[in-house]
Order: structure tokens, then C-alpha cells, then sequence
């Protein structure tokens, strides 16, 4: 270990005996190490004596600087591992960093494109417009074209502080989670989430290609607009956007002066943050009110500026069903369909009793069934679920809590906007619409579309497929009762996949042949769908 990373280490150690967080771990569970180094420091003082654990987990990690600043940023994102108490402080820390120096920038910033900054921008300020963590921006013009422009370049020396700490916080986290605290609450897997999310903000060219999809996604929305990016001027170290003047979301004096509509502003924002999700599978995952403006432009018919792009999400297909899904069983208060969604997408055991889960969400949700659905935080309820959901063994996947957390900045933006706002009224229909347009007819017809081509290069090899599969099943069914119950299952679905494939394709040549011979419409027509109808159960059972 290197000189600086012993002296981060002691400064770590340092602050952990300070703020006494050595009390939160059970004493019987504690590590002997963290005991031994916690008595052996016995000349550090301790600090916020008075204050609760909370509390002093939050000042621990101001005190350690701007990379644990962001981790505890991140954390108080985790509701369903962390108690609310930790998770409201933590969500107090400001990512607040004295700027470095504008001429040091300006060496960077000229050290990424190859050549002075004159020869490209006038007008460059050396007094940065706005200074976090990991990069600060400076503003200019564009020689050839006069676009005035921010630039935005990383803290030199930056990755090094990064990477020295995620391995302390590796190190630490290993150590903790040898305690049963520490496993509830999966330290390893929430360092790791924190590696992945503080890396990306890292590579400026991967947030420039973010900030022009979404961009494309919403060219000529009235309801948000991402500004302009100019790629051949970007580098790892350097972003090079289009300045924008908004105002920023939480000036609420500053929107009411200019007549904005602050209703529809606030409805506005939860149909972009659906409309990512659902319509796109690419949303801004870092919507904190700091990245969000609103144009000065048409305050009756107000729009949203997004900035800072470094941090997106995506969900698989069968995420989005699946929460979709569960939105609208708690609408319709369908217990039993609820459990049997998170049963059947995967996200909790197949083996989990249903009756045993039904019971489970109906403790955490029954309560709010009185209440109005305007006053039922959408954010919460997801972490409420995915509490429960916990308790059965769900692993929650990284892309579910960057939509959780994004969930609930936009959420809590929208009601300081307009608090009457109902969100579910809001949300509702587009679910509903959504999910119509997932299990209609022109959905279904898509699909096999999509499919037709593989399936017809397939063909030929359809019939020894089959044999290999009857063969195979008949080998399976010999073995022992239960030993290979999962593998024969799988085997099956497999079996019955290419089965309802062979059928289709043979009521499709029907079809075609009956046409080209005896030119007979409606008998052709009936094969026809059924050979598409067969083909979709195929590609169905296929893709499961």
C-alpha cells in the first residue's frame, strides 16, 4: 500500500472512532480488527457526542470529503436496505467543492484538444460558472461560429483520490460484511454500485453520446430539451455544450413571476420521466433539482432543460412489463396478482409460497388503501415493495434503483411545483396505454415480424431438432423422481417451443400452397393465423 493511501486509511480509521460508527456494528458481531484499531486510537477525540447515529454517519462522511460526499449521495438512493431515519439524512449532503484553479483548468482543458484555447474560443472566463466534485464548467464562444458554449472539465488528480478510496470502501465493506448487519444490508454489492456510477461520471465522451440520444429522443418535445452537444470538440476529460440561461427548478419565485404553470410544469415532469422509461428504455437517472431548468420561453406552455447526462438507465423488457404490472395491481388493489408478478418475472424465487407473499404485501399496503391516491407517494410505494420483496430473497438489480431513485427526485419535484399534483392521475393512463399497446393485437403481429426472418432461416433445421428434443425428454424422464425436475422443465419448454414452431410453419406453407392452387381466400386466411398464432407461442416459449 502506498504512502497516500496509509494516510487516507488513517484518516478513515480516524473519523470512524470520532463519530463513534463503530457503536452502529452489533458488539458480538464486530470484526476484531475494527475493534483493535478503534481502542488503539484512544487519543482521537470524539465529535457530535449529542447527536443520533444518523447524524453522525452523515457529518462522518462530509468530513471525509467529496467522493464519500457522493457515495452517501448514493446511499440515502438505497430505501430498501436502509432505514428511513439514514436515508432522509443522508439525502442532506450537499455535493458543495471549493473550485480549483481557472488557469489550471485552462492547461487541461487545452492539454485534452491538443492546442491553445484562443485558437478555438474567445471570451473564455477563468472564473468557473459552477464547481462539484469530480469536474467544474467555464464558459466562451466558438471562434467560427459564435455559439457561446460551457466547457466542462475534470478535477486533475481526480481519479486518482477516486480509485484510492473505492478501495478503502472495497476493504471496508468486506470487512463489515462478515456481520449480519452488514449483510442485510449487501455492503460489497452497494460499494460496487457506487464503483460503476462514480467511474461513468469519469468519461465525459460516454455523458456527451447520453445527452444526444436523449436529445434525439425528444427533438421537438415541448416538454424537454437537452442542449446541444458538440462531439468533435469532446474528450474523456472534456465536455463542450451549448450554454443554456434557464431557471433553475427550485426558484419557485423566479417561475411564478414569469406567469409559469406551475400545474401543468408539474405534471410535465412525470410524463418525461415515463415517457424515458417506457417509450424510450433510456432515462436521465441523475434528475436531482440541480440538473433541472426550466426554459424562460412560453411559461404557459413551460419546458424542462436537462443537464448533466453522465448517469442513465435502461430496463430489460420484462422490468418494464413487470412494473408497469405491479402499478396497476395496486391501482385495481389486486393483491393476489401482485405477488403473482413478482413470482413470475423473476425478481423473487419460483419457489416463494404465493399465499405467504400475498399476505406480506398486503401488511405494507393495505394501510394506504384509504388514504387518496394523491397523497400516496409513487417513490415510496416502490420501496415499500421492494422492502417486502427483500424479505423473500429479491436481489434488487441496479437499473430497479436507479429508476427508484429517479422516481423519487421527480416525484418530490413535482409536489414542491404544485403540491395538489396526483400523480397516479397522472401516471395512470399512460400505464394503462402502455400496457395495451405491449399485449394488443399490433404488438403481437410485431412480434412476429420481428421473429419471421430467424424462424425461416431456422426451418430447415426444425425437423432433427425436434427428434434430437423428443429423445432428449425421453432420456430425462427416466431419471429419478425430483432429481432433475428444473432441467426437464426447461427441456420441455424448449421441446413445446419448437413443436408450436414446426406446427406454425407447416399451416404457413399450407396456407401458401392452398392460395397459389386453388386460389381459395378465407380457408388459406384461417391457416395463415393460425400458423401466426402458432408461431408466436413458439417465439414466446422460446425467449422465456
Amino acid at each position: 500500500m502506498s504512502l497516500s493511501a496509509l494516510k487516507r486509511a488513517y484518516q478513515i480509521a480516524r473519523t470512524v472512532r470520532q463519530y463513534r460508527l463503530i457503536d452502529l456494528l452489533p458488539a458480538e458481531r464486530t470484526p476484531l480488527i475494527l475493534k483493535i484499531m478503534d481502542r488503539l486510537m484512544f487519543w482521537v477525540g470524539r465529535k457530535a457526542s449529542n447527536a443520533n447515529a444518523s447524524a453522525r454517519v452523515k457529518l462522518a462522511l462530509q468530513s471525509l470529503g467529496p467522493v464519500f460526499i457522493k457515495f452517501g449521495q448514493m446511499l440515502s438512493t438505497r430505501r430498501d436496505l436502509l432505514p428511513d431515519e439514514f436515508a432522509n439524512a443522508l439525502a442532506e449532503l450537499q455535493d458543495r467543492v471549493p473550485p480549483f484553479d481557472g488557469l489550471l483548468a485552462q492547461q487541461e482543458i487545452e492539454q485534452a484538444l491538443g492546442q491553445p484555447i484562443d485558437r478555438l474560443f474567445s471570451d473564455f472566463d477563468v472564473t468557473p460558472l459552477a464547481s462539484a466534485s469530480v469536474a467544474q464548467v467555464h464558459t466562451a464562444t466558438i471562434k467560427a461560429t459564435g455559439d457561446e458554449i460551457i466547457l466542462k472539465v475534470v478535477r486533475p488528480d481526480i481519479e486518482r483520490v477516486i480509485h484510492a478510496d473505492l478501495g478503502l470502501m472495497a476493504a471496508t465493506a468486506a470487512l463489515i460484511s462478515n456481520t449480519e448487519k452488514g449483510k442485510r444490508l449487501r455492503a460489497a454489492e452497494v460499494v460496487d454500485d457506487y464503483r460503476k456510477t462514480i467511474l461513468a461520471e469519469l468519461d465525459l465522451v460516454q455523458e456527451a453520446s447520453n445527452a444526444r440520444r436523449l436529445r434525439d429522443n425528444f427533438a421537438g418535445s415541448p416538454a424537454l430539451y437537452i442542449p446541444r452537444v458538440y462531439p468533435e470538440l469532446c474528450r474523456r476529460k472534456l465536455l463542450v455544450m451549448e450554454r443554456i440561461y434557464g431557471i433553475p427548478v427550485t426558484d419557485l419565485e423566479a417561475l411564478k413571476a414569469q406567469g409559469t404553470d406551475m400545474k401543468k410544469l408539474a405534471e410535465r415532469g412525470v410524463e418525461v420521466f415515463f415517457t424515458q422509461v417506457f417509450r424510450d428504455n433510456f432515462f436521465h437517472a441523475d434528475m436531482h433539482p440541480g440538473n433541472i431548468f426550466v426554459s424562460r420561453e412560453h411559461p404557459d406552455d413551460p419546458t424542462y432543460i436537462g443537464i448533466d447526462c453522465g448517469i442513465v438507465g435502461s430496463l430489460t423488457e420484462n422490468d418494464k412489463r413487470c412494473l408497469a404490472d405491479v402499478f396497476l395491481a395496486f391501482f385495481n388493489q389486486d393483491y393476489p396478482r401482485l405477488a403473482h408478478v413478482y413470482i413470475g418475472s423473476g425478481w423473487v424465487s419460483a419457489d416463494t409460497d404465493p399465499i405467504e407473499f400475498e399476505k406480506a404485501l398486503r401488511k405494507v399496503l393495505e394501510p394506504l388503501e384509504n388514504k387518496p391516491l394523491s397523497q400516496i407517494s409513487f417513490g415510496h410505494l416502490l420501496v415499500e415493495l421492494f422492502r417486502c420483496a427483500r424479505e423473500f430473497e429479491m436481489e434488487v438489480q441496479p437499473q430497479l434503483v436507479l429508476l427508484e431513485k429517479t422516481l423519487l427526485y421527480i416525484e418530490g419535484l413535482g409536489r414542491q411545483l404544485y403540491p395538489q399534483l396526483d400523480l397516479w392521475q397522472t401516471a395512470k393512463p399512460f400505464l394503462e396505454q402502455w400496457m395495451a399497446e405491449q399485449i394488443g393485437p399490433s404488438a403481437q403481429a410485431k412480434r412476429v415480424r420481428e421473429a419471421l426472418p430467424f424462424w425461416l432461416e431456422k426451418l430447415p433445421e426444425m425437423p432433427d431438432l425436434l427428434h434430437d428434443n423428443l429423445q432428449l425428454s425421453r432420456q430425462l424422464l427416466r431419471h429419478p423422481q425430483g432429481i432433475m425436475d428444473r432441467y426437464i422443465h426447461q427441456r420441455r419448454r424448449i421441446h413445446n417451443s419448437h413443436y408450436f414452431l414446426i406446427i406454425g410453419s407447416v399451416l404457413l406453407i399450407s396456407s401458401t400452397i392452398l392460395l397459389g392452387k386453388f386460389s381459395t381466400i378465407w380457408p388459406s386466411t384461417a391457416l395463415a393465423l393460425a400458423g401466426i398464432a402458432a408461431w408466436t407461442q413458439g417465439w414466446r416459449l422460446n425467449n422465456q
